[in-house]
């Protein structure tokens, strides 16, 4: 690896300001070059070619009088970190004022009936897409009562006795519900964590696919769905 680079870009800086005398800030150019995190390799130059940190100046000039010293040096370096500390709170602030303009708390009562989230979860056996969705919520369940602020205790039915009935906010959706739209939980297969388990039940038909060399044979497959008969 060649640790000692000047591409045009870095170059480009230092001459256009001051056209002459340019070559005196290659230095500083090889220096920037070195310590910069490169995505391609996932490392610093210096650190990838020598194994370890690159040693810094602290300030760049040359030896002389106006050299800064002692308690100056600590000092002027203290004023650029409480600045650079206040960028980025201040960026910070900025990017948390953006996010909570669409934040609203979500809130429950004692006898509301909420949805439930769950994971889709394939089986060992892996069929084909399809163009229908998974189900994401199930439900509704009643709230009993209300732990803390962002937290319910659920209503379970008893196939889910394996799971806490104690659940966030942020897992819970409100049901205005249609009781012809439940979907039963008798035909869902959960586990312990919530993942929706979609397997294969029943062997619907057989045939052979004829090609010019070779005979594949060809099985439909019913599902567990919640949606009515799925087969693949």
């Amino acid at each position: 690896m060649d640790k000692v680079k000047k591409p045009s870009k870095h170059s480009k800086i230092c001459i256009e300001p001051v056209l002459k005398g340019w070559e005196r800030h290659l230095p500083l150019v090889e220096f920037s070059y070195n310590k910069s995190y490169h995505a391609s390799i996932k490392a610093v130059p210096f650190e990838a070619l020598y194994g370890q940190k690159y040693i810094s100046p602290v300030y760049w000039a040359e030896v002389g009088d106006v050299q800064l010293t002692g308690p100056e040096i600590i000092h002027e370096t203290t004023e650029k970190i409480v600045q650079i500390r206040q960028c980025l709170q201040a960026a910070r602030d900025r990017q948390r004022s953006y996010a909570n303009v669409k934040r609203k708390p979500l809130e429950f009562q004692v006898g509301d009936r909420v949805m439930l989230k769950v994971s889709p979860q394939k089986g060992v056996i892996r069929f084909e897409k399809r163009g229908k969705l998974n189900p994401r919520y199930i439900g509704p369940f009643k709230i009993l009562k209300r732990v803390g602020p962002v937290a319910y205790t659920l209503e379970l039915p008893e196939n889910l006795n394996s799971v806490h009935s104690t659940f966030h906010v942020s897992n819970l959706k409100k049901c205005l519900s249609d009781e012809s739209l439940i979907i039963p939980m008798k035909e869902l297969r959960l586990d312990d964590k919530l993942n929706f388990m979609e397997e294969p039940i029943e062997i619907m038909d057989r045939e052979v696919k004829k090609l010019r060399q070779s005979r594949i044979p060809i099985v439909k497959v019913r599902l567990n769905s919640k949606r009515g008969p799925e087969f693949t």
